[in-house]
């Protein structure tokens, strides 16, 4: 396990995490892996099942803490999976109290996974039930900027969008902020190599930024290829104020912030 970071004063959110990816299965790994995360400041976890079996896990597991959250909708790399029976799954599960997105859904065309028709259908049909139950939509963006751009345009984007690990460059966050888009920023936001990724996250105005852990994948620096959880995400939160000249403590509150409003949440206790 990695060691932990220097914890932060201010009570933040991991706006987008796997638990069950992560390794946790029951209700005691859960409260485990929330209280490693408290521990640090990292107070509140969005996690995010991203095919059927994921997302109803992730529903159940927001029973165990009161400070877990879900979001739930089926990665584009699985889009071939989504039928008529998985439509109706996944429309019940979104109505849930305790489902704050939709997704993560989108566009990948990185792995390749699923036919780009197939993603482009599935992305269209999460939109739309994002519309329906009135929640934020969660975007998976991999190599393909302009298609995700292009299918928001012909369908009409809900009144929230949430670029969950964000990885365009400085024209595309342009596009999203002035949009009214949210950008959440993962671990790659502190590899030293990532200079496109760094100019744009100094562009983001606070009020539509977020940082997440997408854990147990894109583990910051100076941990980089090793296994993430939500506890590590005071390393990107220092990145990213180190980026954007902030002070930590008030970066850590201002991606909080933003978290908190779109997703619907109170201040932790």
């Amino acid at each position: 396990m990695l060691p932990a970071p220097e914890p932060l004063r201010t009570a933040t959110v991991d706006a987008h995490t796997h638990l069950d990816a992560c390794g946790c299965v029951d209700a005691a790994d859960v409260r485990a892996a929330m209280d490693r995360a408290a521990a640090v400041g990292v107070r509140q976890v969005v996690t995010v099942g991203d095919d059927l079996a994921s997302a109803r896990w992730a529903v159940e597991a927001t029973g165990w803490h009161p400070d877990l959250v879900a979001a739930v909708g089926l990665h584009p790399t699985r889009a071939d999976q989504l039928d008529t029976a998985t439509e109706r799954a996944f429309t019940e599960l979104a109505g849930h109290e305790r489902v704050v997105a939709i997704g993560e859904t989108g566009l990948d065309h990185y792995w390749d996974a699923a036919p780009h028709e197939q993603q482009e259908r599935a992305f269209a049909w999460h939109i739309e039930l994002a519309k329906r139950v009135g929640k934020p939509l969660m975007i998976h963006d991999r190599d393909a900027h302009e298609g995700v751009l292009r299918v928001l345009d012909a369908h009409g984007a809900p009144d929230t969008v949430i670029f969950h690990c964000f990885s365009g460059d400085a024209e595309m966050a342009r596009w999203c902020i002035d949009a009214g888009w949210v950008l959440s920023f993962a671990g790659p936001v502190s590899f030293r190599n990532a200079r496109e990724l760094a100019e744009a996250a100094r562009l983001v105005p606070d009020d539509q930024l977020m940082a997440e852990t997408d854990a147990p994948f894109l583990t910051p620096h100076p941990h980089r290829g090793r296994r993430n959880e939500p506890f590590a995400l005071p390393w990107t939160i220092r990145a990213l104020a180190a980026l954007r000249e902030q002070d930590p403590e008030g970066t850590a509150a201002a991606v909080a912030a933003t978290a908190r409003r779109v997703y619907g949440l109170p201040a932790p206790v």
